[in-house]
């Protein structure tokens, strides 16, 4: 079947589907799927003190960084908010990123104004160097993932292809939603913190040095609570259209969080996820615009 093209959003022009989302989904939760990423991102880091530079930088432990090991980590402001989230991995000679291309040109200029006397240089290889997504079981962070030249791209494709069938965005990100993995700029805002969102020990190393907003995510850790949660929603069924990203949730009549990622997903039905109040009922039935949604927790209460 012919490809559907994402149209708009930070996904624009990799595919959507292609005509039997049932069966790429089924093909994905086994394991013989695989995805073109080509549409996101990549910054190069080289230089012989990159992994040092980049573990002072990011919430990651990534001084002894192992080539060919992928790691997600985070860079955040100094009040401890979410301003990057990155997927790395070093080949021994470079580290390379792989991020969303609205937010790359921000990126590189944190960077290039972090470098100081620092031995390390940063490029923008987008052109140069593709992501796909690996066939195999999805690990925590959502690969395995491929980093390639362009120029190796479409062979990379029939090699991935004689083992395992390509899907588009649409199952990928009910994956995600359904294994309750945020993503920058669908379940944050700029009050986003890690704590709220299960990010601690994934892509916020807990025993690291010093890095740029580390004191609100430590305070909060060790003697407080985030003021909200992340949750997976389990929507009600009842209405073909779903709810949009940044919709508000209500319950009562009260504002208590937004929308996140909205899916489909071949099991589940309609979910997504949101991020609300932290001490919303874990059994509110929850209003999403008419809608109804059920919670299932992802960060705890307490």
């Amino acid at each position: 079947m012919s490809a559907v093209i994402v149209e708009n959003g930070p996904d624009k022009g990799a595919i959507w589907h292609f005509g039997d989302v049932a069966r790429e989904a089924k093909a994905l939760d086994a394991g013989k799927a695989w995805a073109d990423l080509s549409h996101r991102a990549v910054i190069r880091v080289a230089g012989v003190e990159r992994l040092s530079w980049l573990h002072a930088l990011t919430t990651q432990h990534l001084e002894k960084l192992e080539p060919g090991l992928w790691q997600e980590a985070l860079i955040l402001d100094p009040q401890g908010r979410i301003e990057q989230q990155l997927f790395l991995v070093d080949d021994g000679e470079a580290t390379y990123i792989h991020l969303e291309v609205e937010r790359k040109d921000s990126l590189l200029e944190y960077l290039r104004k972090m470098i100081f006397r620092t031995k390390v240089d940063v490029e923008d290889v987008s052109t140069s160097f593709s992501i796909l997504r690996a066939p195999g079981k999805s690990d925590q962070i959502g690969g395995p993932f491929a980093l390639l030249p362009r120029n190796e791209l479409e062979e990379t494709k029939r090699a991935f292809n004689a083992v395992a069938s390509e899907v588009g965005i649409w199952v990928l990100e009910a994956e995600r939603v359904a294994h309750g993995r945020p993503r920058i700029g669908f379940e944050t805002d700029n009050k986003s913190i890690p704590n709220e969102l299960g990010l601690l020990n994934i892509a916020v190393h807990m025993n690291k040095g010093c890095y740029r907003g580390q004191e609100t995510v430590a305070k909060v850790f060790n003697l407080g609570h985030p003021p909200r949660r992340l949750v997976l929603l389990h929507l009600d069924g009842s209405r073909v259209d779903l709810p949009k990203t940044g919709e508000k949730i209500t319950l009562d009549q009260k504002e208590v969080g937004f929308v996140g990622t909205v899916a489909r997903h071949f099991e589940l039905g309609p979910i997504a996820l949101a991020v609300i109040k932290r001490m919303t009922p874990v059994d509110a039935i929850l209003d999403l615009g008419g809608l109804k949604a059920t919670q299932e927790i992802l960060v705890p209460l307490e």
